[in-house]
């Protein structure tokens, strides 16, 4: 139960501000967004702000932003068919009644012979009390009620397309970027609360009776070389250590500013992981420091570290060495948040950091369905100076859509495959 509620916490947050990264920008665009949703399938939770309806559905499977202008609009009000209007103090129709017109008496009803939702902004109408053709005014928020149920109309000027290929990159890029910005954050508050670790080739806090400590080597001794091997890093020092399970080893060190060299006989301990026994002197890698201005370095640091071995991974595609254990669907991922979350809150942020990173980088990746493969088709817009034909690329986007659902199949039964069987 802990591991599933961590699952939708940080699942739910890092979707959230991805769509909200889209959200954002697409209305500061005057993109007019229907609804911002968290998860998909039926709604648990609803509520209307601002023309967006904001919404928290069943299945925490991902998210999205329903923008005017990506899909047909649902009713289509053809010439012969009849309406109520209901007008605003400026004139204009505010209202118009598709269905169940007898519900509404404040409505008129009329016969239409023309509109354009789109561009003019017109209904043009028979009335019962009037043989002669009438011109009505639409509002640019006009809402049309379909079973009692309102849902604004979207002008061209507010929809997606009608965009400059600028603003329609910024918008979709934006999800991706909020992850990475999430990403800092949460590498950097991990940071100002733990205190930035640091990997320098010294002695830490030693176990008692451990080799080192019997040996003779102090907290805060700094080593330059560990069996004649120069290092740099606590990575560098570890690693000779491991290499040398049960052999004495020489540890060149500096200690009150005198060079001196301590021999160690690190014990031999089986690694479950590398499946052989590898070396441990018993001591800790020094205590992380406290700084504002090193967390935040530690923040960006970290976010690169994280892209830099996601992009080594994704390599393997190309080079012919890609293997499904090298990626991880739901399942995967469910299993390795709960042995995070077994070790405590602050590793779990580290953990939801690294998840935002991947969530940001999946997505720029230029596959169809995904925002990389919708900035694709943004920048051929650009280049062309008209955009491709919103049949032909949602097929395309469609036909990526059902291989990624492939892919993710064949993942997730992998994952089972190798957790569960």
């Amino acid at each position: 139960m802990d591991t599933l509620i961590a699952i939708i916490i940080i699942f739910g947050v890092l979707v959230a501000v991805h769509e909200w990264g889209h959200l954002y920008f697409a209305k500061k665009a005057g993109i007019l967004c229907r609804e911002f949703a968290i998860g998909f399938g039926p709604k648990i939770f609803s509520t209307k702000r601002n023309e967006t309806l904001y919404t928290v559905r069943l299945l925490p499977l991902g998210g999205y932003v329903r923008m005017a202008g990506e899909e047909p609009e649902q009713v289509q009000i053809k010439p012969g068919y009849e309406v109520g209007l209901v007008w605003n103090e400026a004139g204009k129709v505010k209202e118009i009644i598709v269905n169940n017109k007898s519900k509404h008496p404040e409505a008129k009803v009329v016969s239409v012979e023309r509109i354009d939702l789109d561009k003019q902004l017109f209904i043009e109408a028979y009335t019962d009390d009037e043989e002669e053709l009438q011109r009505f005014d639409v509002d640019d928020a006009c809402n049309m009620i379909v079973d009692e149920k309102p849902e604004q109309i979207a002008p061209y000027h507010r929809q997606f397309g009608s965009k400059k290929p600028g603003p329609k990159f910024l918008t979709i890029f934006a999800g991706p970027a909020m992850n990475f910005i999430l990403a800092f954050v949460l590498f950097m508050t991990f940071a100002l609360i733990n205190g930035v670790p640091t990997d320098e080739a010294s002695m830490g806090e030693l176990v008692d009776g451990s080799p080192a400590q019997e040996a003779g080597l102090m907290q805060g001794d700094e080593v330059n070389a560990v069996d004649g091997q120069q290092v740099n890093t606590w990575q560098e020092m570890t690693s000779v250590i491991q290499q040398n399970p049960g052999q004495a080893v020489p540890f060149d060190i500096v200690r009150d500013g005198q060079e001196q060299t301590i021999t160690v006989e690190p014990d031999s301990v089986y690694d479950e992981m590398a499946e052989q026994e590898i070396g441990q002197i018993g001591v800790n890698a020094p205590a992380p420091e406290h700084s504002f201005f090193g967390a935040i370095e530690y923040g960006a640091t970290s976010v690169v570290e994280v892209a830099t071995l996601i992009f080594q991974v994704l390599s393997t595609i190309l080079t012919g060495q890609f293997s499904l254990d090298d990626l991880a669907g739901p399942v995967g991922i469910y299993n390795a948040t709960g042995e995070v979350a077994s070790l405590g809150i602050l590793v779990l942020v580290q953990w939801a950091a690294m998840l935002s990173v991947n969530l940001g980088i999946v997505n720029l990746l230029p596959l169809p369905a995904l925002d990389g493969g919708r900035l694709i088709f943004i920048t051929l817009e650009a280049i062309r100076r008209k955009p491709i034909d919103p049949q032909k690329e949602g097929m395309v986007h469609l036909l990526g859509f059902a291989l990624l659902i492939l892919l993710m199949l064949a993942v997730t039964w992998n994952d089972i495959n190798r957790f569960f069987l």
